[in-house]
C-alpha cells in the first residue's frame, strides 16, 4: 500500500475521532500521535489533510451536499462522510497535486476497506458528481 493511501487512512481515523470527541484538529492529531506510531512522511501528509479539511470544512461540506443531491451530510454514515471530505479536499484544494480521478479512486478504496457494502458505490457516485460539476465550472484557481 502506498504512503499516500496510508496517510489518507490516518487522516480518516483522525477525522472520525474528531467527530466523536468534538475536538479540534490540533488536539485530535496530538492524541493520535501520542497513541499510534506512523512514519513521518505518512504522518505529515495526514496532518496536512486533517488541518486542510478543518480549515475548509464548510466549503467542503457544501460541495459534498450539493454533489450528493438527496443526501444531507448529517444523514451520511460517519465513515462515508469523512472519506468524502478527504477526497473533496484533495479535489478542490490540492492545486493539481492530486488528480481528481486519483482522489476518487483512493476514496473508493478506503470505502471498500472501512465502509459498508454500499459505501464504494455511494462515494463513487457523489465524487463523480462533484468532479463533473467542477469540470463544468472550469478549473479552480491554480489548476490551469
Amino acid at each position: 500500500m502506498g504512503e499516500r493511501r496510508q496517510s489518507r487512512e490516518l487522516a480518516l481515523k483522525v477525522l472520525y475521532q474528531m467527530e466523536h470527541t468534538k475536538g479540534d484538529a490540533d488536539s485530535a492529531l496530538q492524541i493520535f500521535e501520542d497513541n499510534f506510531e506512523a512514519p513521518a512522511r505518512q504522518r505529515g501528509y495526514a496532518e496536512r489533510l486533517v488541518r486542510g479539511i478543518a480549515q475548509h470544512r464548510a466549503e467542503i461540506d457544501q460541495a459534498i451536499e450539493t454533489a450528493s443531491r438527496r443526501w444531507k451530510l448529517s444523514r451520511m454514515p460517519q465513515v462515508d462522510r469523512n472519506i468524502l471530505r478527504v477526497a473533496a479536499y484533495e479535489m478542490i484544494f490540492s492545486q493539481g497535486q492530486v488528480p481528481p480521478k486519483v482522489a476518487i479512486n483512493e476514496a473508493v478504496e478506503l470505502a471498500k476497506r472501512y465502509g459498508s457494502e454500499e459505501s464504494p458505490g455511494f462515494i463513487n457516485g457523489v465524487l463523480d458528481s462533484l468532479y463533473a460539476s467542477r469540470q463544468a465550472d472550469g478549473p479552480a484557481p491554480g489548476q490551469d
